[in-house]
């Protein structure tokens, strides 16, 4: 493997690596709804499971389910093949490397998808459900009265469950939109300087 690609997929390696092992650990080691305090209130692992959705959405069953599978395996194939040619075309280092990221936590989330259903689920093949676990509502409270739509409503942040596979596409999806224009400098520059050079005879 040229040396190029060692980082990217090095990097991407050892992101699904530890998403795996720290999932299998909370799947053997904790029971559903369980809770491991790390820092108080504010921080926790929490064993939940989710079909795949944002915010535990469903679509469509089992048949929507499977869908939505099959489309982030393709989803998930399309991210390596844009990783490969980001390499191939010499684009900056910084953004190859968060790229790296979102194909490692894509990844790490179909695999249990695919696979957990079937080895901790009793599911069929595609059928499987994400395990989250870190958990931090670092600030809770209450919306105030004239507070418009959820008045008086309970207020948590951060309030999603997630795992280290979503932390990888969130950190790799900030960090692109953050230095775009840094990361796509070289390219627009040599878009636009001549490729070819005129020779005086």
């Amino acid at each position: 493997m040229k040396a190029s690609y060692v980082k990217p997929f090095l990097l991407a390696a050892l992101v699904l690596l530890a998403d795996q092992l720290i999932k299998m650990w909370v799947v053997k080691n904790m029971y559903m709804g369980q809770e491991i305090h790390l820092i108080g209130e504010r921080g926790m692992l929490l064993y939940t499971q989710n079909n795949g959705m944002a915010f535990g959405m469903e679509w469509g069953g089992v048949a929507g389910k499977l869908a939505l599978t099959i489309f982030r395996i393709f989803a998930v194939g399309g991210i390596g093949y844009a990783l490969v040619y980001l390499i191939q075309h010499k684009y900056n280092r910084g953004l190859i490397l968060n790229v790296a990221l979102i194909f490692a936590g894509a990844l790490g989330n179909i695999v249990d998808s695919t696979f957990y259903g079937l080895i901790y689920q009793n599911k069929p093949i595609f059928q499987g459900e994400v395990v989250d676990m870190f958990y931090f509502p670092i600030i809770q409270g209450h919306f105030p009265d004239w507070f418009p739509i959820w008045k008086g409503e309970e207020f948590k942040f951060f309030r999603p469950i997630f795992n280290l596979a979503d932390s990888a596409i969130s950190v790799g999806v900030i960090l692109i939109l953050i230095y775009q224009n840094h990361y796509f400098k070289k390219q627009e520059e040599e878009v636009a300087s001549p490729h070819s050079e005129v020779v005086e005879e």
